[in-house]
């Protein structure tokens, strides 16, 4: 079986140690790897690799729920796809992001602020608002926010957003890929003076954003647990969709034993 991240850029992602520790720690005959899209126009041509299912990142999300044949789970409420399989020339899209994350969040969150309007801001204000945590978007143009106001979502362009307190600061947008802020510092300061954790969805390395959260004390966290967490379910689906068992447990205990490599 084979397996691949898409995105672009993608040279920077770890998936493929994820998936490739469990193959060989299971015993399932399966490998996974990196793919580098050019354009989203060329999204159709994925099914012409040969692959039996992937993971889609930035910032094709959105592009893949719209090519696919037939959306399944809470992929078809948010309309953000990160989990394809491929059979039967049809593609079957889910999103393993939402779950991924509100895992890895801590309990003491009753209300978050997510900068950002990508497909991954999507999966998180759906998720956290399904489960009673007080949302509000932030993002620098309005045409992106529109989605969100239309599902009902307290969501503001930068220059509108008038500071309300909250006690998560996610940060969605791919400004830490660039090691920058995603927005400007003065701002960002008085939006962590009265929060109580700091979220960035890159991992791997301390970005600005958690860089700036730290020195102003407060917990911060990046998104290395909501990764591999929504790599366990994507994998779960991926063996699932193709009768393949496997041992949970197993599972995911090589996935985390491979994160502690980066």
């Amino acid at each position: 079986m084979q397996f691949a991240v898409v995105g672009n850029p993608i040279s920077h992602s770890c998936s493929p140690l994820l998936h490739n520790s469990a193959f060989i720690d299971l015993g399932i005959r399966g490998a996974y790897g990196r793919y580098l899209l050019d354009e989203s126009k060329n999204f159709s041509a994925l099914k012409e690799l040969g692959l039996n299912g992937a993971n889609i990142t930035i910032p094709f999300k959105e592009v893949a729920f719209n090519n696919c044949d037939f959306v399944h789970g809470i992929a078809q409420k948010i309309g953000v796809v990160n989990t394809i399989i491929f059979k039967n020339s049809k593609l079957h899209g889910y999103n393993t992001d939402a779950d991924g994350f509100f895992m890895s969040l801590d309990n003491e969150v009753k209300s978050a602020l997510i900068i950002g309007a990508g497909g991954s801001s999507k999966a998180l204000a759906h998720i956290l608002k399904d489960n009673n945590i007080k949302i509000t978007i932030i993002n620098r143009s309005k045409d992106r926010l529109e989605s969100f106001i239309k599902s009902g979502f307290e969501s503001y362009a930068f220059e509108d957003y008038i500071h309300t307190p909250h006690d998560a600061i996610i940060n969605t947008t791919p400004s830490s890929l660039n090691k920058i802020l995603p927005m400007d510092k003065s701002s960002l300061q008085k939006i962590f003076e009265s929060a109580k954790i700091a979220y960035d969805l890159l991992y791997g390395i301390e970005s600005p954003f958690l860089r700036l959260a730290h020195t102003m004390r407060l917990k911060t966290k990046d998104g290395k647990e909501m990764l591999v967490n929504q790599a366990i379910l994507a994998f779960e689906i991926f063996m699932d969709r193709f009768c393949v068992k496997y041992d949970k447990k197993a599972l995911r205990d090589s996935m985390y034993k491979a994160s502690l490599l980066f």
